[in-house]
């Protein structure tokens, strides 16, 4: 199943549209943009100042964990089966 994924680079995003990080709560799914590219997440933790999130390198089964700032994150509303089926 694949998930149609944000097509705008973080330094494209209007910056009105960019949530502060300490709007999300934990488990919140989100979109991380890490290696060039946006890859599903989940929000373990969020501060004023940036988020720390566990997210799904695209194509790959494993995850990788990361503290990111507001512009490399935004909402994600598609379920993610590998990602969010483990949190339930």
């Amino acid at each position: 199943m694949s998930m149609p994924a944000p097509i705008l680079k973080p330094s494209q995003r209007d910056p009105d549209d960019v949530y502060p990080t300490d709007r999300y709560q934990p488990a919140d799914p989100v979109w991380v943009y890490r290696g060039g590219t946006w890859c599903a997440g989940v929000i373990e933790a969020a501060s004023a100042g940036a988020a720390t999130v566990t997210y799904r390198p695209t194509g790959s089964r494993g995850t990788g964990v990361d503290t990111i700032t507001a512009p490399y994150v935004l909402p994600r509303a598609e379920t993610d089966p590998m990602l969010d089926v483990a949190r339930r």
